[in-house]
């Protein structure tokens, strides 16, 4: 699954918005990093990532060339500032037209317009691919990207009152969300 297009952001730059390729390797991972340490909304810690940049970079290329799922990664000024991913739930005939959605900006990027583009790219291509759902999970207390999803269509069909337990918070809720496509 391919996907390119140039947005500019609220603030007049430039950013595109592409396929993540096996040579963004080194830096969606040090993306992944940065903004797992900016926020407590994300699933995982930076500590807690498994991958090298060899697998990093295996992973993107997978990605660059499935036909159902993709990660986007945005870019501004030749940095990787943005990721999105749209990934499968499963590969049997019960689930198979269901999709995730997975995302992250790094703060000093907030509120630009990034995590809106890169959501309406993943929408784009989940329909492209063939699903019928699309979902997500989001931490109750992250009003900006439930407002966000929301504004996308996204609709609330399930919370879990101890989903994650943080390091800093202790239990967070976690909404769970969908869109029909």
């Amino acid at each position: 699954m391919k996907y390119h297009k140039v947005i500019r952001l609220k603030n007049g730059i430039e950013c595109c918005l592409r396929n993540g390729t096996e040579c963004d390797g080194q830096a969606v991972l040090d993306h992944f990093h940065l903004t797992h340490g900016e926020t407590d909304y994300l699933l995982t810690y930076p500590d807690e990532n498994c991958f090298d940049v060899m697998q990093e970079s295996q992973f993107l290329k997978e990605k660059s060339e499935s036909k159902n799922e993709i990660e986007i990664v945005a870019v501004v000024n030749h940095a990787v500032v943005g990721t999105a991913g749209v990934e499968a739930v499963g590969k049997k005939h019960k689930v198979r037209h269901r999709a995730e959605l997975g995302i992250s900006v790094a703060k000093e990027f907030w509120g630009l317009g990034i995590g809106q583009a890169l959501t309406a790219a993943c929408i784009e291509c989940a329909r492209a691919a063939g699903y019928i759902q699309l979902e997500l999970s989001a931490v109750a207390g992250n009003a900006r990207a439930l407002s966000m999803y929301k504004k996308a269509g996204f609709v609330e069909y399930g919370r879990n009152p101890k989903g994650f337990h943080s390091r800093l918070a202790g239990f967070q809720e976690v909404i769970h969300m969908r869109l029909e496509l």
